[in-house]
């Protein structure tokens, strides 16, 4: 598989803008969904990830079109989430599918034509043992999580920083960190110290804040 340099890249150095993926999630936004959008793309993350897998795959469609737009406008890679068969369509080769969905894909498509088409394929694990499935899949990057508790798991307990470290040690290929991830938080991460630990995932506050430059300025200082 071709395993380009776009979520890898830089990833040993201290974190930059551009190694912190956006996470989108349309219901959390106070303004319209794209404007937010747009202020996110001008601080050039590493990627964004359209996560809005609960719409129906032509409202996907329609909107993916515009994001992917979007995204080129600004020079930021877009992935999209779930949707393989938008993903097709659009002829877009960025995909971030749930492990179980990789899983599946991967039986269903003997042939291995998925890895022909897609360019770079992310997954999100949970586990040690789903990080080396993942890898030995065809991911090219995963998320790993919830490190710190957040309240898009309500009343779970983070996974913590020794659990980002055993995936990173588990897998050749690089590791985001999500779940939690916010200025207080991200100073825990300067402990991970391994190669492939690529950066960090964060949803709520690119969707929700009004000063997201502010917040990611704090998120770079605090992880150094």
């Amino acid at each position: 598989m071709n395993k380009e340099k776009l979520l890898y890249e830089n990833s040993k150095h201290a974190l930059q803008s551009d190694n912190i993926i956006a996470i989108t999630n349309r219901h959390l936004c106070s303004r319209p969904f794209m404007e937010q959008l747009e202020r996110v793309c001008k601080l050039h993350p590493h990627a964004i990830v359209l996560r809005e897998k609960d719409m129906p795959e032509a409202e996907y469609l329609s909107l993916a079109r515009d994001v992917i737009a979007l995204c080129k406008k600004y020079d930021v890679q877009c992935m999209l989430h779930s949707f393989i068969n938008v993903a097709m369509e659009l002829e877009h080769p960025y995909i971030h599918l749930p492990l179980p969905i990789l899983e599946a894909y991967v039986k269903k498509d003997l042939s291995d034509n998925y890895q022909q088409f897609f360019k770079v394929i992310g997954t999100s694990v949970h586990s040690v043992e789903d990080a080396i499935k993942a890898e030995q899949l065809g991911a090219t990057y995963m998320t790993a999580g919830h490190i710190f508790a957040t309240d898009c798991k309500k009343g779970l307990k983070g996974k913590g920083v020794n659990f980002l470290r055993n995936v990173c040690d588990s897998v050749n290929i690089p590791v985001y960190a999500i779940g939690g991830i916010n200025a207080d938080t991200a100073k825990e991460l300067k402990s991970v110290n391994r190669k492939n630990f690529a950066g960090v995932c964060v949803m709520s506050l690119l969707m929700q804040s009004e000063n997201i430059n502010d917040e990611v300025m704090k998120i770079k200082r605090e992880l150094g």
